[in-house]
C-alpha cells in the first residue's frame, strides 16, 4: 500500500505557486520524494546509490566509473547500437554519473511511453551486458580522459590536494582510476563493481511530473525490485592528513592554479547555516563577496576566486581556489590568508549579513525552476538527511542566524593557521 506524507511548499515562480512534496513508499518498500505536476506529459527520475567511487578496491581504482560508463552500452538482448535506437525511438533521455559518494541516475521520459522506457531502463541497471568490445571502447576513452589530466592544471592541483588530505582512503586519489589500474580491469571487475555499486539498500528516489503516487509505488518495484538487497560496504571516515604550508608543483605555464582549504563542517551541523552564510559573504561567486572585492577587484591579482563547503559523506572540507599569474600568487596567497584571518577575528558586518541573507533566501526559490531541476533537488536533500519539509523551514533557518552566532561560528570555522595552498605551475616568491 502507497503512503503520503504531503508538505506544502510556497515558491516565488510564477509558473508554480506552490508544490507539494509526497513520501511515496511502493509495495516493496522503496522510498521516493514526489513532486505532481501533470501540465506537460513528461516526468523527470532521479536514484542515487549512495557509495559511488569510493566502492573501489585500491589496484581496482576506476570500476565503478568504468562500470557507470558501461551501463548504457548494451542490455539484455540488446547490444549497445540496439539499445541506443530503443532509447531513441521513446525520446528518453538517460544519463548516468559516478561520483566519491554515488552513482547517480537521470531519467526525462513522455508519458505516453512511460511504460516503454521504465523497461528499458530497467534492463540497463538490472542486466547490463558489459560486452567485451564495448568495455575496450569505453576504456580507451577513459584512458584518454587521464592521459589528458595528466597535462591538465586543474585536474593536477584536485589530485595532488586529495592525496595529500586523505591519503590512501578512496577520497585520495581520482574515482576515474588511474592509467595502470584501468589498463588492468577486466569484464569481470566491472561485473562485481555493478553488484557492489547497484543495490536497494543504498538507493534515494525522486520523482517529479506526470505521474501519481499511485502509478510511481509499482513503477518503483519493477524498476529497482530485482536489483541486489545489499551492495559492498561503505568506507570509514577520512582521517584529516593536510597539514599547514603551500604545496608547489612545477607546470610550464605562464600562471598558476591554486587549490586551498582545512577541514570543513558536516552539513548537519547546528553551525551549519551559520558557516553557509560566512562562506557565501567571503568566497561566494558575487563580486561583493570578500575575496572577490581584495583579490580581484582592488588589486588585480586573478580573474575569479571563490570558496566552498564541501560535505562528503565521509570527510567534510573548506575550500577555495583560483588562478593567478606567476608573479602575483604569492600576493594573492598573503591576501587569503589575511582575509581568512580577519573574517576569524571580526565575523561579518550587520550589512554583510543583512545582504547575504536578502541573496540566500531571494535565490533559493528560483532553483525549482522544472521538474528536472525539482527531482534532482528532491534526491539531494535525501542524501544529505534533509527533513521533507526542508525546503519550508530552509529560509527561515537562515533568516534565525544572528550576529552573534557569526561571530562565534566564525571564530570556530576559520583556521587561517591551518589553510593549506597547492600551486601548480611556477610561482615566484614562494
Amino acid at each position: 500500500m502507497i503512503r503520503a506524507l504531503f508538505v506544502l511548499l510556497a515558491l516565488a515562480l510564477p509558473a508554480r505557486a506552490e508544490m507539494q512534496i509526497q513520501e511515496v513508499t511502493s509495495p516493496g518498500g522503496i522510498t521516493a520524494w514526489l513532486v505532481e505536476d501533470h501540465n506537460i506529459p513528461f516526468t523527470a527520475l532521479e536514484i542515487q546509490f549512495r557509495g559511488g567511487t569510493s566502492l573501489d578496491a585500491p589496484e581496482k581504482r576506476g570500476a565503478v566509473n568504468l562500470m557507470t560508463a558501461l551501463i548504457e552500452e548494451g542490455a539484455g538482448e540488446m547490444d549497445s547500437r540496439a539499445f541506443a535506437e530503443a532509447r531513441d525511438a521513446l525520446a528518453a533521455e538517460f544519463h548516468f554519473d559516478a561520483g566519491k559518494d554515488s552513482v547517480g541516475v537521470s531519467a526525462r521520459f513522455l508519458t505516453e511511453n512511460r511504460d516503454q522506457a521504465i523497461d528499458l531502463l530497467r534492463a540497463a541497471l538490472v542486466t547490463p551486458r558489459f560486452d567485451q568490445d564495448a568495455v575496450d571502447r569505453v576504456r580507451g576513452q577513459v584512458l584518454s580522459i587521464l592521459r589528458s589530466n595528466e597535462k591538465d592544471p586543474d585536474s593536477i592541483a584536485s589530485e595532488t590536494f586529495d592525496a595529500l588530505a586523505f591519503g590512501a582512503h578512496p577520497y585520495g586519489s581520482t574515482g576515474d582510476g588511474t592509467i595502470e589500474t584501468v589498463t588492468a580491469l577486466t569484464r569481470d571487475d566491472v561485473a562485481a563493481a555493478h553488484k557492489a555499486a547497484l543495490a536497494r539498500d543504498r538507493i534515494f528516489v525522486a520523482a517529479a511530473g506526470d505521474i501519481t503516487a499511485a502509478e510511481l509505488g509499482p513503477l518503483l518495484d519493477r524498476l529497482l525490485g530485482d536489483l541486489p538487497a545489499t551492495g559492498a560496504p561503505l568506507p570509514g571516515r577520512a582521517e584529516w592528513l593536510l597539514q599547514p604550508g603551500v604545496t608547489v608543483t612545477d607546470f610550464p605555464s605562464p600562471q598558476s592554479t591554486v587549490l586551498f582549504g582545512h577541514q570543513g563542517i558536516k552539513r548537519d551541523d547546528p553551525d551549519f547555516f551559520a558557516a553557509f552564510i560566512l562562506n557565501e559573504a567571503l568566497g561566494g561567486g558575487r563580486f561583493t563577496a570578500r575575496l572577490m572585492s581584495e583579490v580581484r577587484e582592488k588589486r588585480g591579482l586573478t580573474y575569479g576566486i571563490g570558496s566552498y563547503l564541501v560535505g562528503l559523506d565521509q570527510a567534510e572540507i573548506y575550500m577555495g581556489q583560483f588562478s593567478a599569474s606567476n608573479d602575483k600568487v604569492a600576493e594573492a596567497i598573503a591576501v587569503v590568508r589575511a582575509e581568512w584571518a580577519r573574517i576569524a577575528g571580526e565575523g561579518l558586518t550587520e550589512q554583510e549579513l543583512a545582504d547575504t541573507k536578502t541573496y540566500l533566501t531571494g535565490s533559493y526559490p528560483l532553483r525549482f525552476d522544472g521538474n528536472g531541476p525539482i527531482a534532482s533537488i528532491l534526491v539531494g536533500m535525501q542524501m544529505e538527511g534533509m527533513p521533507i519539509d526542508y525546503a519550508v523551514t530552509r529560509n527561515a533557518k537562515i533568516e534565525a542566524v544572528t550576529m552573534e552566532d557569526i561571530r562565534r561560528v566564525a571564530a570556530r570555522l576559520y583556521q587561517p593557521e591551518a589553510l593549506h595552498f597547492v600551486v601548480v605551475g611556477q610561482p615566484t616568491g614562494l
